[in-house]
């Protein structure tokens, strides 16, 4: 819980300090305290005790053959028999520095500090503020009709109206409070605004607006790349933590768009590591220091149209948007969406040939069958259309032929839909080589596409 909060950051300009007169002949006054959670606050001079097995003993003396001779020369130091060795009362702090648990290594002293000030407002967190509003006066005021609202730049948000029940009366010394709580979701400028209308000792209706202001920051930033390799779009994201204090990630996931799915690549664990229900349960969240901490999140993306039996969907350059939970060292929750993430704008394609399955076994000079998929991505009919290897630019001959019909004829593809075929083809020499040269002609509109890429395949002697 924070100090009181007396108003506005700025100074006051001439109509604000004619208000503020007119202020000083009211009865009630507001005050505002953030409630937040204390602090651990550590002990400087704790952070220098140490162990003494650290200084008079070597790394493996109590891990040796004889550990209790280490011991028994370590407590004979620091308690010598003789009592004559030291003289009472001067050295009643001599081991002060010395470790007696090793929870005393972390220097926290088990007290908590309230903050001292209204402090830093993040964006995704929850504002929660203890409102009082006193009565200074003399006289009892009542009828008290309470509001609270949040004013942004785009909305006015009513937090507390007491219009239908108002505050019978707030004595001479008294106070009524009350606490409010509102999630923030916009950066900027924030003022809290509380307004009473009560009745004073004269039976004087009177009116009683105050105003505080706070900025809203953002806790941290999400930096993309979209990188596309083939028919895989890969998303790496990278969150730095812009608050003062460590985040604790609960939950960082990617909501992919309606036409992609998307599955997060992990670096494989250590073999050390015991997988187990228990394990996956409490997995420890992803930690990011304060200050400027970064952590990489890296996700591989794939079209749904290409899983059998999923509708087809004209690809859009939305890729989707993270969802993104933390805690701070005390547990404060936050959460935050991003917007959507785009992908690179790439020339479209209407009609996209590619391979879908090459046996694994080739043999020299026997037919094999490379199984192609032929997709629409229009939304029109498209075809019919030619299949057929195309000569080489070099002018070297092809090791890799099509076997029987040079020419391979397609019939009309509907919109956004596939056709897969075979082709028969025949390897010539033994080792690797490449399917090179394969082509499409539209034949209606006599229009020759680019090449599919090339395949590598492995040609063995039977």
């Amino acid at each position: 819980m924070a100090s009181p909060y007396a108003g506005g950051v700025q100074s006051p300009s001439p109509a604000a300090a004619a208000h503020q007169q007119q202020q000083q002949n009211h009865s009630l006054a507001f005050r505002v305290m953030r409630l937040s959670r204390p602090s651990l606050q550590p002990d400087p001079a704790a952070l220098l005790r140490f162990d003494p097995r650290d200084v008079f003993l070597p790394e493996d003396a109590l891990t040796g053959p004889d550990p209790s001779a280490a011991a028994d020369f370590l407590h004979g130091l620091l308690h010598p028999p003789d009592p004559t060795a030291t003289v009472p009362g001067e050295f009643t702090f001599r081991d002060r520095f010395l470790l007696r648990d090793p929870a005393d290594a972390l220097a926290l002293p088990g007290l908590l500090v309230l903050p001292q000030s209204f402090g830093a407002i993040y964006l995704g967190e929850t504002f929660c503020s203890y409102i009082s509003i006193n009565n200074s006066s003399s006289f009892e005021a009542r009828d008290v009709v309470i509001k609270a609202e949040i004013q942004t730049e785009r909305q006015r948000i009513l937090l507390l109206d007491t219009s239908k029940s108002p505050v019978e009366s707030i004595r001479s010394g008294g106070r009524y409070d009350f606490i409010l709580e509102h999630d923030v979701k916009e950066l900027g400028a924030h003022t809290l605004v509380c307004t009473a209308l009560y009745n004073d000792g004269d039976g004087e209706r009177k009116y009683l607006p105050q105003f505080f202001k706070f900025s809203v920051s953002n806790p941290l930033s999400v930096r993309t790349k979209v990188r596309t390799i083939k028919d895989i779009t890969y998303l790496e994201a990278c969150i730095e933590n812009h608050t003062k204090s460590n985040l604790y990630m609960d939950q960082v996931d990617f909501e992919p768009a309606q036409q992609w799915n998307a599955t997060r690549l992990e670096a494989d664990e250590h073999p050390s590591a015991v997988k187990s229900e228990i394990g996956d349960l409490c997995k420890q969240p992803i930690l990011i220091r304060a200050g400027g901490g970064i952590y990489n999140y890296l996700y591989q993306l794939r079209s749904s149209s290409d899983e059998a039996g999923q509708p087809k969907f004209e690809l859009s350059s939305i890729l989707g948007k993270f969802q993104i939970t933390w805690r701070t060292n005390l547990g404060e929750p936050g959460r935050l969406q991003t917007q959507n993430i785009h992908s690179t704008p790439t020339a479209s394609k209407d009609v996209d040939l590619r391979a879908v399955k090459v046996p694994p076994i080739i043999y020299a000079e026997r037919p094999f069958m490379v199984n192609l998929c032929l997709t629409n991505q229009t939304d029109k009919t498209v075809g019919p259309f030619e299949v057929f290897l195309a000569p080489s630019m070099t002018g070297e001959e092809r090791v890799v032929l099509v076997n029987g019909l040079q020419k391979l004829i397609l019939p009309l593809v509907e919109a956004f839909e596939s056709i897969k075929f075979d082709l028969s083809m025949v390897a010539t020499q033994l080792g690797v080589q490449k399917i090179s040269g394969i082509t499409m002609y539209a034949v209606q509109e006599k229009k020759y596409y680019e090449p599919l890429p090339d395949i590598e395949i492995f040609v063995d002697a039977e």
